[in-house]
This record gives structure tokens, sequence and C-alpha cells, in this order.
């Protein structure tokens, strides 16, 4: 399984949009792995999770062929996940040269803005599927598992189990602490990666989002009950410009534990 970041920061990025914090102009100044734009990845070149404003610059800057996608899951409808509008650039007279069509799958709020945007649905080019939490789609080449994030309360926000060519990876952002019915999940099974949500780094834990504190109480449980293989991967990813920690300061934090620092256009293979 090849895991492609194209995006690892949160929804201002980093350095963020409009910002003149010193943290900002210091990523800006170092460049490179400290550029992060909205958080998203392709798993074997064929199924994306999230769509983010950013992802033409993902497929110019890291030479992707979104006409091979066959499968789009979205976590949930903010709009640094979710740039429904670009589906529209699918259809006919905009795209060429296709011969299947990207399915999207998401919960409510997540297809009716997807349906919404797409103006007259051509189901050769673009088809769109609700799922629930818990409701595992067979694409054909995965299995994929909806479970319930902790983020947003007023919407269905979705994680993602990922089982493909015999390995097993939790998709886990955006969402603070899991779920117990989602880590009630994810124990009855064993995972060879996971990829987990930092935005908020150092500072203070909040609901919807985890902190470094968070991450490693996560990965901590997650070794102790055998839900990891011992040799796993972990991942995190989704940094928001506040914590003020560049990508060496975060290497620095996880590398004695073993969890990688993702970063745009890293791809990792498990």
């Amino acid at each position: 399984m090849k895991i492609h970041f194209l995006g690892t920061a949160a929804a201002e990025g980093f350095p963020a949009l409009f910002c003149r914090c010193e943290h900002c102009l210091k990523a800006r100044q170092a460049g490179a792995q400290n550029i992060r734009t909205r958080s998203s990845v392709i798993i074997d070149d064929e199924l994306k999770v999230d769509f983010p404003p950013d992802t033409l610059l993902h497929v110019l800057r890291d030479g992707i062929d979104l006409g091979l996608v066959k499968d789009l899951f979205v976590t949930h409808s903010h709009s640094d996940h979710l740039r429904a509008e670009d589906l529209a650039m699918r259809l006919p007279v905009y795209a060429h040269g296709l011969d299947h069509p990207l399915r999207v799958y998401g919960h409510d709020n997540v297809i009716r803005i997807c349906r919404g945007a797409a103006g007259n649905e051509d189901s050769s080019r673009v088809s769109f599927r609700r799922i629930v939490p818990f409701q595992t789609v067979d694409t054909g080449s995965a299995k994929v598992t909806a479970l319930p994030a902790n983020h947003d309360p007023n919407e269905t926000c979705l994680l993602y189990l990922i089982e493909k060519n015999g390995k097993r990876l939790f998709y886990g952002h955006d969402t603070g602490l899991l779920p117990d019915e989602t880590w009630e999940w994810i124990e009855r099974t064993q995972l060879d990666a996971v990829i987990l949500d930092c935005t908020n780094g150092l500072l203070p834990f909040t609901g919807g989002h985890l902190n470094i504190e968070a991450v490693l109480d996560i990965r901590n449980r997650l070794l102790e009950r055998g839900t990891l293989y011992k040799d796993g991967t972990v991942v995190v990813t989704h940094f928001s410009h506040n914590i003020g920690l560049l990508h060496q300061d975060l290497t620095e934090i996880f590398d004695p534990y073993n969890i990688k620092v993702a970063y745009d256009g890293m791809i990792i293979h498990l």
C-alpha cells in the first residue's frame, strides 16, 4: 500500500493564508517541509481521502494523475476537507479521456453539498453514495469502513479503516479523543499503520482535535492492546500554525517514539 500525503496542514494552511505571526514568517523563510497545504492523501494512486481546496496545487506540484482515482472518501464537509465545486471539473467539457466514474462517499451533509455543487450529475463521470458509521464499502480493490469521529457536534464526521492488499490503515483525523464505539471497532482488528490528527501540538487539548499528549496516549493504547503491530507505522499530520512548531521541532518531539511527522509530498509504503 502506497500512501501519498498531499497536504498536512489544518484549515488555514501553514504558513496560514493571511497570517504574519512569527511562526508563519519562519515557515515561509525556511520553506521545504515547513510549507503545508490542506490535508489529504492518495492511496495507490486510485483511492483518495478528502478533496481540499488545494487539490489542483497537489496535482500540479506532485504530478498526480487525478483521472486515475476511482474512489473518494470524504471525512466531513468543512471547507478545508471538501471543495465540492471542483467536482464539476470532472464533467464533460472540463475533462476528457476518462474511462470510469469517480465514486464519492460521505455522510448526509457531504453528499448533499456534492450533489448541489456538481450540477447536472453525470453518473458516467461522478456518482455519490451516502455511507453511515460502521458501514463497510468494498471498492473492488479495497475495503473501507466508516467510523465515528469526535469532531463537530453539528455533523456526523467520519474516520476510515482502509484494508488493501493484506494491510490495514486507520485514517484518524479530524478528531479529538476517539469515541468508545470507534475504539471497540478498531480493537477487534490489527493495524499496520495509523494516521492521527495533531492539530494542537503542545497547546492544551481541545475537544475536536488532538494534541501531542493525546496522540501519544492513543498510540500507547493501540500498542498495549495489541491493536497496532509492534513494528506498525504511526504518522501525525494536520498541523496548525498556532502550535508554533516547524517540521524540525516536530520531528525532534516524535522521533524518540518512532512516530513519523508527515509533510507535503511524503510517501510511505506498507
